[in-house]
């Protein structure tokens, strides 16, 4: 604990006092640790399981050793909060009469919803899903976060009052006019799901998916829910275009099915597995990771640029792929270097490019900013009267930690649009961006 300034600090957007709850853990006083931890951030048991990790690139003592393990030290200060009856609800002392409805079920979302909650506002969250918790509930496998942990949570939220309307999508069954008049502040928290696409010949061929549909229909079989044609990897050998942590649930899935080979291409280099002289500390650096599923099975290959996809009768049987060459930053295939990987089932995990706008929110008529999210102003509201927006929607791709920062910061604003003043923190504004080489 004598790190001098915890820089540890600055990599989470949260603001956790990451060396406060690790000195509780030390000395042994559970309950002081939930204190501390849950004082910052709403859902430790979620960024705990699924976050990067950006404060371990913080740590001092990453200067020179390997960091403090913050997450596993997170994870288990909530299991043991919960295991010990630690974790109880804390509905408001007096309701306001206000009314607040939060569209999308993310972490955005029910951070929000449970700021707001507190501060004595009623709310109700509306999910187009027939599940409440976005991405978390048919996103991430169930090998990388059980879903219990998403249950027992929305308890002790439906414990402090929040409300939730499942199966129910904005524009479709309620009108956006409609809500805004029936509520005092609206919250768009839908998340950046329109993925990015891969348009070369042969895309069109049977066989070719984009990853989310994938993985949302496997959580939906593995939660014991009925899928029509689902897409299987069972027997097939695999390929996966993305090297991020969307494609590797996919190969852990893939794996979890019955794949008889998996392999996952990237376009760029190779990253290190240290820091290198232009990433350096206390920024997040570009280093190669290997997560469980990549222990587990399938092969990695990098500068792999893909040419076309290949198929017979209409279905996808291999893809053709060149080395990639970098020219003056740019990415092109190398001529001469082209080979055939055999292919029964593409998945595309290539990130996403922004929000829905033609499905969702699209009667809103919000404009778009430079990174085709929906626009809004610093403080999180948009150009329409008590209407905002936080999370992916508004940011675009992002990590669970600034979705619930951006969660809770949007609660303090709206709870100041409706009552004038606000009690609530406010970790980030909607302009703030990662200390990191990505900057």
């Amino acid at each position: 604990m004598d790190c001098g300034v915890p820089f540890c600090h600055q990599g989470c957007p949260l603001g956790n006092l990451i060396p406060e709850w690790n000195d509780a853990v030390w000395r042994g006083d559970g309950s002081s640790a939930i204190e501390r931890l849950h004082s910052t951030n709403n859902f430790p048991e979620f960024t705990g399981r699924l976050c990067p990790a950006p404060c371990e690139s913080s740590c001092v003592l990453a200067i020179n050793q390997p960091a403090v393990t913050i997450k596993e030290i997170e994870v288990s200060i909530i299991d043991d909060a919960f295991d010990n009856g630690y974790v109880s609800a804390h509905p408001p002392e007096r309701l306001t009469g206000k009314t607040v409805a939060v569209v999308g079920s993310g972490p955005a979302g029910l951070a929000a919803a449970q700021q707001l909650a507190r501060a004595g506002h009623t709310v109700a969250v509306f999910e187009r899903d027939d599940r409440i918790g976005g991405l978390l509930r048919y996103g991430i496998p169930d090998f990388k976060m059980e879903k219990r942990h998403i249950d027992r949570r929305l308890a002790q939220l439906e414990a402090e009052g929040v409300r939730f309307r499942t199966g129910v999508e904005i524009g479709k069954q309620i009108s956006w006019e409609d809500l805004l008049r029936r509520y005092d502040a609206v919250l768009v928290a839908t998340g950046a799901s329109v993925p990015r696409d891969l348009q070369v010949s042969g895309r069109q061929l049977d066989g070719v998916h984009f990853a989310m549909p994938y993985l949302t229909q496997a959580n939906r079989s593995v939660a014991g829910l009925s899928v029509d044609a689902q897409i299987s990897a069972a027997g097939k050998r695999v390929v996966i275009l993305g090297g991020g942590d969307t494609g590797a649930d996919c190969l852990g899935t893939a794996t979890r099915q019955g794949a008889t080979s998996v392999t996952t291409l990237a376009i760029g280099v190779k990253p290190p597995e240290s820091r290198s002289l232009s990433q350096p500390w206390p920024t997040f650096p570009n280093l190669y990771e290997i997560s469980s599923a990549h222990e587990e099975f399938g092969e990695r290959k990098y500068l792999s640029s893909t040419l076309e996809f290949l198929g017979e009768a209409g279905v996808v049987t291999g893809i053709r792929v060149a080395e990639t060459s970098i020219v003056d930053g740019k990415r092109t295939p190398t001529p001469g270097t082209e080979r055939v990987i055999e292919a029964d089932l593409v998945l595309l995990a290539l990130g996403f490019e922004g929000p829905e706008t033609d499905g969702p929110v699209g009667d809103l008529k919000l404009g778009l900013d430079s990174n085709r999210a929906l626009a809004r102003e610093d403080d999180f509201s948009t150009d329409i009267p008590g209407l905002f927006v936080a999370g992916d929607a508004g940011r675009g791709q992002s990590l669970i930690v600034w979705a619930i920062a951006e969660g809770r910061a949007v609660a303090a604003t709206i709870d100041r649009y409706l009552e004038g003043t606000t009690d609530l923190p406010s970790p980030v504004r909607a302009s703030d961006k990662p200390i990191s080489v990505y900057s």
